[in-house]
């Protein structure tokens, strides 16, 4: 199996010992991304919706960069400091993704990176490859 690191400079550098994202064969694999501004690596000011927001354009721009996009992906993982967040982040959630509704999981932890109320990692498929339909 071929093995290769994505990278987006429209997304937050990484600090450590792993790779926004790696793609193995069809399949990307994204690091979990924070509500970070990749032009300053702060965190963004505001609450869950400002937080979410970014969160999921960064996850956007590592996809771009590995060749895929919001529409190619089959499964998120969310981390949520506060479950009380949950309906406020369904919302954005909701708006960025639209129609497409990938498989996910919603977890709460003790804390996050950073500060942050949200962290979200992504499966997804590479561009132009066709996913298998059910009726």
């Amino acid at each position: 199996m071929t093995l290769s690191i994505a990278h987006s400079d429209l997304a937050p550098r990484v600090y450590g010992p792993y790779s926004q994202a790696i793609i193995a064969e069809r399949l990307i694999f994204t690091a979990g991304q924070l509500p970070l501004d990749p032009a300053t690596m702060e965190l963004v000011p505001g609450g869950i919706t400002e937080q979410a927001t970014q969160v999921l354009a960064n996850l956007r721009a590592v996809l771009r960069g590995a060749g895929s996009d919001l529409n190619q992906v089959v499964k998120t993982t969310l981390f949520l400091v506060d479950l009380a967040d949950f309906e406020a982040l369904n919302q954005v959630y909701a708006r960025v993704f639209g129609e497409h509704k990938p498989a996910r999981s919603t977890v709460q932890v003790a804390a996050l990176p950073r500060g942050a109320r949200v962290e979200i990692d992504a499966i997804a498929v590479k561009e132009g490859v066709s996913s298998p339909t059910t009726s």
